[in-house]
């Protein structure tokens, strides 16, 4: 029963993170202004100078602080808290992710394709899109590489 409760409530979380990113989705194609105004802004942090895939945000304590909270809140339910992709979630989905914690998982990937992967999603994962700014997106990268620097 407990593991019932727990399947509906991560569906039930979901279903409003979809529908709150279609709504955000939706708020910015009803204001185009607004989404010129910030569209420059956004491909400034998107794409790292020269297309060379390194990280332009400079790691600090307060960005991984930011992005340790975001990831509590919307990765750990499938990567783990501690980034051994064992979550509840990828348990029930039976999906198979990425042990993070020895750096052999994130070795050959960039970090434009972490932000890209972030950003727009991957196989059942969802991205980010609207509800992440680049430079959270970014932080995020720091804080799960990171995580193989923990253990």
């Amino acid at each position: 029963m407990r593991s019932i409760c727990f399947a509906l409530g991560l569906v039930l979380l979901a279903c409003v993170t979809i529908v709150y990113a279609q709504q955000q989705q939706s708020g910015s194609q009803e204001n185009p202004k607004e989404t010129a105004a910030a569209s420059p802004a956004a491909k400034s942090d998107a794409a790292p100078a020269g297309g060379a895939g390194v990280n332009p945000v400079k790691s600090t304590p307060e960005g991984l602080a930011a992005a340790k909270k975001l990831y509590g809140y919307d990765c750990a339910m499938c990567h783990g808290k501690d980034g051994d992709g064992k979550g509840d979630l990828a348990s029930s989905m039976n999906l198979k992710l990425n042990d993070w914690r020895s750096g052999e998982g994130l070795k050959d990937v960039t970090d434009q394709e972490m932000f890209d992967i972030i950003s727009k999603g991957k196989g059942k994962m969802t991205g980010e899109g609207d509800r992440m700014k680049p430079t959270d997106v970014w932080n995020m990268i720091h804080y799960v590489k990171s995580l193989s620097k923990k253990s």
